[in-house]
């Protein structure tokens, strides 16, 4: 049986129009609720895409239950992180929240790029002309057993003439685009939109988190020449490559800042709350010559905290630093499969909580490029100093998206699939999911 999920699509933000938005970002590590004033503000130079102006009201910060690589594995707890995070934003904000913005981290999120032609018979490009040969392009993206989260427009060619961004009102006698199409699995989608709407929450549209991520942290100069965007999350690394001012490709690898935790806890056999302290207190992706001298104290798993081992911090060194080189390498083989070139003067943008690890930096030019750096969020107010860092670059992108949600393309749905306002109802949901499963 072949199962499809259909999501929510949201409608574009009116560029002159104030809104309260809000936004949850579901992770493997955390679960983050934000609450945000959007009004309209003139066009920014490094940030042009951008048509709005965020103030958070309210942050919610909870930690994440029932969640393994991006996937829900307990309904229950997931469900239960979600109101706590939910309800904390609320009671900062002085508003109820309805309706949030998700992001998607797992689900084995992917792109693929289609390209569809058509004849012009007035030979002038017409808006009837664009919606035809993007809905060809969309025709072929169906496939089993996955949603689509985003349906980007990336180029257009007329005739042979190709990269063009806006071909309306040109002359030529064909006219073809491509469509970069990204997807995840719907099992995963389903059950995701199921632990939200349990809290009574509708979903207004899912984002991939590495969309989200770049849009948060990317200038437009870095998303114009060609950048890839890699968020290093705690269950899931996923990719975004950036290039002409538009998400050209996504791809992610199930291994993330949780692992690096794990070889912690079984190198030094310490429990998995103590190593992810040792990690964050005095882990590092490169040695250094004072590592062998200084100590750091180790509780064993099942003893007294007052019984702690002292070993040299360079142990811990060399658990953490083969683990980050594999997830790098994993990522540079992703990168390479997708033909980014960062010699080619393609820069790579680091973000993430995961990519705060001392020393990330340093390997990530070692093992990928030369141009590295660290992204935290751009051009937020009102974000307190704890949420000004990479770990919460995705859930201040999913702020972003609405105002950019306007240039994605969608066939128009048949009636009753699901409300183009991402309005369909909790237990409408569940009976549609029970009658197409069973």
């Amino acid at each position: 049986m072949t199962i499809t999920t259909l999501l929510p699509r949201m409608k574009p933000l009116a560029s002159r129009k104030s809104a309260i938005l809000s936004v949850l970002d579901i992770g493997t590590s955390k679960v983050v609720c934000l609450v945000a004033r959007l009004q309209p503000v003139a066009s920014s130079e490094m940030l042009r895409g951008r048509t709005h102006q965020c103030r958070i009201l309210g942050i919610g910060h909870q930690r994440s239950r029932g969640l393994k690589g991006g996937v829900i594995i307990d309904m229950v707890e997931a469900e239960n992180a979600i109101r706590q995070a939910v309800d904390a934003a609320e009671r900062m904000a002085g508003v109820q929240v309805e309706g949030v913005i998700v992001n998607a981290t797992g689900g084995r999120l992917s792109s693929q790029l289609f390209h569809a032609q058509t004849e012009l018979p007035k030979r002038a490009v017409s808006d009837a002309d664009l919606q035809r040969v993007l809905h060809a392009a969309t025709a072929y993206s169906d496939q089993p057993g996955r949603s689509v989260l985003h349906s980007l427009p990336s180029g257009f060619s007329l005739d042979e003439a190709r990269d063009i961004r806006d071909p309306k009102g040109m002359i030529g006698e064909k006219l073809g685009a491509d469509l970069n199409v990204v997807t995840s699995d719907s099992v995963a989608m389903r059950n995701l939109m199921l632990a939200v709407e349990r809290c009574h929450l509708r979903i207004e549209a899912i984002v991939a988190t590495p969309y989200a991520a770049g849009l948060s942290v990317l200038v437009d100069d870095e998303a114009e020449l060609g950048t890839a965007l890699i968020d290093m999350g705690a269950g899931t690394t996923s990719i975004g490559l950036f290039r002409h001012g538009h998400l050209m490709h996504v791809d992610a690898v199930a291994v993330g800042g949780n692992h690096v935790t794990m070889d912690i806890a079984r190198g030094l056999n310490t429990r998995i709350v103590d190593a992810e302290r040792l990690k964050t207190l005095y882990g590092s992706a490169i040695s250094a010559p004072s590592d062998e001298r200084e100590s750091i104290a180790v509780t064993q798993v099942g003893e007294d905290s007052q019984e702690a081992n002292h070993l040299p911090r360079a142990q811990l060194t060399r658990i953490i630093n083969p683990r980050v080189e594999e997830i790098l390498e994993l990522v540079r083989d992703r990168l390479k499969k997708a033909h980014f070139s960062a010699e080619a003067g393609g820069r790579i943008v680091l973000t993430g909580g995961a990519s705060q690890l001392t020393g990330m930096g340093e390997i990530a030019r070692r093992v990928l490029s030369p141009q590295i750096r660290i992204g935290r969020p751009l051009g937020i107010q009102g974000l307190p100093e704890s949420a000004k860092s990479p770990a919460f670059s995705a859930a201040l992108g999913l702020m972003i998206y609405p105002q950019v949600a306007g240039i994605e393309h969608f066939e128009a749905r048949r009636g009753g699939d699901f409300a183009a306002t991402g309005t369909d109802g909790y237990m409408s949901r569940v009976g549609r999911w029970l009658k197409e499963s069973f």
